[in-house]
């Protein structure tokens, strides 16, 4: 039985291999329903894919290079008092030799505004600073410094659905990087009630602080007298630590914050230390004033001693014996029929 020979394509007579080969794929060419889905398919990827990106930039999912100068750090009122220089030039040179490590959180200023003139709008900054100020200091000293540096810093878009989730934002990502004083903390929360942010003052505390016990609240409220009355006057307020803080608090409420303002108002103290040690006078003044309420012991004959406290009296001695409590009861209770 002849056997049978496999066919190959055919090679027309002047076309080399390559010809030949190209002309076979042009003829086995996918249908055009299959080319039209393929395509279909491909523009759908893309789509998903442009979706996802955009739905990632709404969210705060992706991270966008922008213009140092679009960014506007007076957006919020903002939380910390005074940076330290020296920290603020180690995270300088970190940024320097290691690039921007954390991206900034902004909010698109012109997105949440509603109505208004669109030019107006240009002509100024289009990102508030939600937070990362410290960065932001950092890398605009290094624009300063360096024309060279590029003049982008890194960061992710926020919706915060209120002006309050914004400040809620900022405080903790402070409370977790750095810390706040109790002062700083009083500071934002009574500076956003004035803003109308929130309600009251206590709201405030109890909205951005929620995580916090209810004593360390009850001290970030004793702060925000303390920041009503005498933040004119003071130039260290971060400085003041808790104890001190909290007896600033209970002098105000006795009255005592004019005489605090006055000795504030004068010639400012070249550090915290010489600040503290004014308060801290007028306290002691205070305090004597109460002490001027006590009487030195005082002897009497027969042994007793009587000495006097604020809502006490105190007897004392050999001579304080049950005779004496007699006459004493008779006294108080003809003291007493007296008044009546």
């Amino acid at each position: 039985m002849a056997k049978r020979r496999r066919l190959g394509p055919a090679i027309v007579t002047g076309q080399d291999l390559d010809q030949a080969l190209t002309g076979m794929a042009e003829t086995y060419q996918s249908p055009p329903i299959a080319r039209v889905a393929g395509d279909a398919a491909t523009q759908a990827a893309a789509q998903e894919l442009a979706d996802e990106l955009t739905r990632a930039r709404a969210e705060g999912r992706l991270v966008q290079d922008l213009p140092l100068d679009q960014i506007d750090d007076t957006h919020l009122t903002r939380d910390r008092i005074a940076v330290d220089p020296t920290e603020l030039q180690a995270l300088e040179a970190s940024i320097a030799a290691r690039g921007q490590q954390m991206p900034i959180e902004v909010v698109d200023k012109w997105a949440t505004r509603s109505g208004g003139d669109v030019s107006a709008q240009e002509n100024m900054p289009r990102y508030g600073l939600i937070s990362g100020w410290r960065r932001l200091a950092a890398i605009r000293s290094l624009a300063e410094k360096d024309p060279d540096h590029v003049a982008t810093i890194r960061a992710v878009l926020r919706r915060p659905e209120s002006a309050a989730d914004a400040y809620l934002s900022m405080v903790e990502e402070n409370e977790l990087r750095v810390g706040l004083s109790y002062y700083e903390r009083a500071q934002v929360a009574a500076r956003a009630t004035d803003l109308g942010v929130f309600e009251n003052s206590s709201h405030a505390v109890q909205s951005l602080f929620s995580t916090a016990s209810k004593g360390k609240r009850s001290k970030i409220n004793s702060f925000i007298r303390v920041y009503r009355v005498l933040d004119p006057v003071l130039r260290f307020p971060e400085a003041i630590p808790e104890r001190l803080g909290l007896r600033i608090a209970k002098a105000v409420d006795a009255g005592q914050g004019r005489a605090l303002y006055a000795a504030l108002e004068g010639a400012p103290g070249p550090d915290a230390v010489s600040e503290q040690a004014r308060i801290e006078k007028v306290l002691q003044i205070n305090s004597g004033s109460e002490a001027r309420n006590r009487v030195l012991p005082s002897s009497y004959p027969g042994g007793v001693d009587v000495s006097r406290a604020r809502g006490a009296l105190k007897l004392s001695g050999p001579g304080v014996d049950e005779a004496l409590m007699r006459d004493l009861h008779v006294w108080l209770s003809a003291r007493q029929k007296g008044r009546s």
